[in-house]
């Protein structure tokens, strides 16, 4: 009879921890936060916040402004399909995103004092990715691929196409990406900076985000990167230019014709820090190169670092950079001085969001807005008011799909309600012992589920992960 009774309980007990599990009918649930960005006036943070449709069977996102010292919320427009990228006009009186329109990605701008948004853009192949002028001239870069070529005659029906050095999914012949140059208020038309059959780095989802554009702070010059060819196969073979806005000149960093990406002015304009690998061998770990911005040899500044660095954004003073990497099972931070060593800064629990590089933005003080998730929270926005201080989360998207549910005020959590997800995560580390890590703490490097922005997505399997309670 002890023995019944007992069973009793602990089935009873069973059900109740199994019934509050996370499982796969909670990932809908997950509201996604992603690319936070920071107001020139360091005031307020836009984000991309995007939620399940089920009827349409897609994500909906919306762009939510948030007040950085009360946490109040404002959703500045809805109803965007492709809604993204998300930046602000060096003055903070406008806000451009990208949105799609007719399948195809163009460029609106929204006034901060209120009213509707307008497109400045109607390119016919799309938007691939767009940077604020400087300064006062009210002007947007941008890249696109060039428009299919006009032919008459039976030949345009013909839709062949020479595969070469591609990507086999492709279905149509690859064109090169150049830089524009729209005027903000969407008058006038826009002027192509660049031409040829070299292109400008081109984004295949789910791969990367394609290495940005970079304004010098005066606007006189843009930092790209040229690769050979449109050619997916070619795409190794980049070099870091300089672009004279008005004359349309071009002219190289360095020597180097490979590998480099991802270039970026100092705030005062003297360097350009970027992307490339430890003594050029794509088999090593990313590291941050910095030289002169007029030219010349650059060198690694986070050789001590030691990691696959997957992003740089420099710092206000232009002496050091805040670098990001994989460590581990979480993601690091550490501010980096070109001529010094590193300094780790402590996030605690929290892993900031890094599915391709790190998800944040930085201010004109230094502070800091990213997204992180923790043990037993999907991803919510932080804030970092210096790299010493304590990140603050802000906003509490995700309440009802975490462990402790619980609402942030002041100085500290109130309303917490305890409940059992079990969210366990184990990765695979070639031992015979399993490494329990944080959900947020998973890459995507072809493992078989990916926690990107709070969700879990399926991706191809070559690493193995198991989540517990799934």
């Amino acid at each position: 009879m002890r023995f019944i009774r007992w069973s009793s309980v602990l089935l009873a007990a069973a059900f109740t921890l199994s019934a509050a599990r996370f499982g796969i009918e909670h990932v809908g649930r997950i509201v996604r936060l992603t690319d936070p960005q920071l107001a020139p006036d360091g005031k307020s943070i836009a984000i991309v916040v995007s939620r399940t449709n089920y009827e349409e069977d897609r994500y909906d996102p919306e762009l939510v402004l948030i007040d950085v010292a009360t946490h109040a919320q404002r959703v500045l427009t809805h109803d965007r399909r492709g809604l993204a990228q998300a930046r602000w006009s060096p003055d903070g009186a406008r806000i451009a995103f990208l949105a799609s329109v007719d399948g195809k990605t163009q460029i609106f701008v929204m006034p901060m004092s209120g009213g509707d948004s307008w497109q400045i853009t109607k390119s016919p192949t799309g938007i691939q990715q767009f940077a604020w002028r400087p300064g006062t001239r009210n002007e947007i870069a941008f890249v696109a691929t060039d428009d299919v070529p006009k032919v008459a005659g039976e030949e345009r029906h013909n839709r062949s196409f020479e595969i070469q050095n591609n990507h086999y999914l492709l279905q149509e012949a690859p064109r090169p990406a150049h830089v524009w140059l729209v005027s903000a208020d969407g008058k006038g038309t826009a002027r192509k900076l660049t031409s040829g059959a070299w292109t400008l780095p081109v984004s295949l989802p789910p791969s990367a985000p394609s290495s940005p554009l970079s304004w010098s702070p005066d606007g006189k010059r843009l930092a790209i990167v040229k690769v050979v060819s449109p050619y997916t196969g070619d795409s190794d073979k980049s070099a870091i230019q300089l672009l004279d806005v008005e004359s349309g000149e071009l002219h190289a960093l360095t020597t180097r014709t490979r590998n480099e990406t991802q270039p970026l002015f100092s705030p005062d304009g003297s360097h350009i820090a970027h992307w490339y690998p430890r003594d050029g061998e794509t088999k090593n770990v990313n590291e941050i190169y910095v030289g002169p911005a007029t030219g010349g040899d650059t060198a690694s500044v986070t050789r001590s670092v030691d990691r696959n660095v997957q992003r740089a954004m420099w710092m206000p003073d232009g002496k050091s950079l805040l670098v990001s990497a994989n460590d581990g099972t979480t993601t690091g931070l550490w501010v980096q001085p070109i001529d010094g060593r590193p300094r780790r800064i402590e996030l605690g629990k929290i892993v900031a969001t890094a599915p391709f590089w790190l998800d944040a933005s930085m201010g004109s003080a230094g502070e800091l807005a990213f997204t992180g998730s923790e043990p037993e929270r999907p991803a919510e926005l932080y804030y970092l008011a210096s790299p010493s201080a304590v990140p603050q989360r802000i906003t509490d998207f995700n309440r009802e799909n975490s462990r402790n549910r619980t609402r942030p005020h002041g100085d500290g959590a109130v309303g917490k309600r305890q409940i059992s997800l079990g969210w366990r995560c184990y990765l695979s580390t070639g031992f015979r012992r399993q490494q329990e890590v944080s959900a947020g703490a998973l890459r995507p490097r072809r493992s078989a589920v990916r926690f990107q922005a709070g969700l879990f997505e399926p991706r191809p399997v070559a690493r193995r992960a198991r989540l517990g309670g799934l």
